[in-house]
């Protein structure tokens, strides 16, 4: 093995998160506790109170165990270690994320087994399904979503959590004052922090875009493949979801293939009559992104290995001219080299 060899696990006390993204997640974590404890006692969130605890008793204990399977693995120190309380809650931030985000989004009636089944699958999949990026391995899943598409395709009787929950107890201005809200405040957010606006900007031109080429190939209506765009649950998904800056590019033109290519996997899915296609749509195009990843990956590893041959091989012949060069002619005078 050569010098060129790309390392693919986490250096043993290495940051979890640069500084930004740490403010970021914070950001987000404040904003999604907000969000559910307003939508159990104001807006009219369906689910039963309790869930967002199970929820996090869920993805606090998946996360954790995971972390110790795998610092154990890998020869470190967990992650949560080392910073005290406020270690520990940074460690957590992204589970704690994922399990709002998903017993929020997800419907399973009274089946609580199955919303901590879908917690547990969005958070420990992260260990799974991860591929190299800049030489260490990284998650490329959404996890909330992978988790929301998994129990909509395991469970056929699951739903979505139905759109008019958001504002369902609110009526007059209210009802725009909330969505307009959480545009802003995420539209803040993923200006200033995630650098996600590419993104965002990509997803919703594609989004229109798309519901017009419906309308022309199939004759949907327009009108009706737009209102969508107006719903807090749009607005949540577009500024909360599809930018996780942990499954989504960095640079501005891969963030720019990515939202366009979720939204043209959204107008080819719901033009086969496909339901729930926000959530399959962001999935499969996350699941490219990871294959894309891993093809660049051997694709750079094979071009060092070759170039490292070469090197060897032109080393090799350097030492093969000069060893017979300076070999003797009899058993003491040098062997001079002739001109040309």
């Amino acid at each position: 093995m050569t010098t060129q060899t790309v390392t693919l696990t986490q250096a043993p006390g290495a940051p979890r998160h640069d500084p930004k993204v740490v403010m970021a997640l914070q950001r987000f974590a404040m904003s999604i506790t907000v969000f559910n404890i307003l939508g159990y006692t104001v807006l009219g969130f369906e689910q039963p109170w309790l869930w967002p605890f199970f929820a996090l008793a869920a993805g606090y204990t998946t996360e954790i165990v995971l972390e110790i399977i795998g610092a154990k693995v890998e020869g470190r120190a967990p992650r949560y270690r080392g910073g005290g309380f406020k270690g520990l809650m940074e460690f957590l931030l992204p589970a704690h994320i994922t399990s709002l985000a998903f017993q929020m989004l997800i419907y399973v009636n009274d089946r609580v087994w199955v919303m901590i089944f879908g917690v547990m699958l969005s958070v420990g999949a992260k260990w799974i399904l991860r591929a190299p990026v800049k030489g260490k391995l990284r998650h490329f899943m959404n996890p909330s979503n992978l988790g929301i598409a998994s129990v909509l395709l395991l469970f056929g009787w699951v739903s979505i959590a139905p759109p008019y929950h958001f504002t369902e107890w609110v009526t007059g201005p209210i009802d725009w004052l909330i969505p307009l809200g959480i545009l802003m405040a995420g539209s803040m957010l993923n200006a200033k922090l995630t650098n996600r606006m590419p993104l965002i900007m990509a997803w919703l031109i594609g989004f229109a875009l798309q519901a017009i080429i419906r309308h022309f190939l199939l004759g949907t209506s327009v009108q009706a493949g737009l209102a969508m765009m107006t719903g807090t649950a749009f607005i949540l998904f577009s500024n909360y979801m599809i930018t996780d800056p942990g499954t989504s590019p960095s640079k501005p033109w891969a963030q720019v293939a990515f939202g366009g290519g979720v939204a043209a996997v959204y107008g080819l899915l719901t033009g086969m009559s496909i339901a729930y296609a926000i959530f399959f749509a962001t999935a499969l195009v996350c699941l490219i992104r990871g294959g894309f990843l891993w093809a660049l990956h051997f694709v750079d590893k094979a071009r060092a290995e070759r170039e490292a041959a070469e090197r060897d091989a032109r080393r090799a012949e350097a030492e093969l001219v000069d060893s017979v060069e300076l070999a003797p002619l009899d058993g003491n005078a040098p062997r001079k080299a002739v001109p040309a």
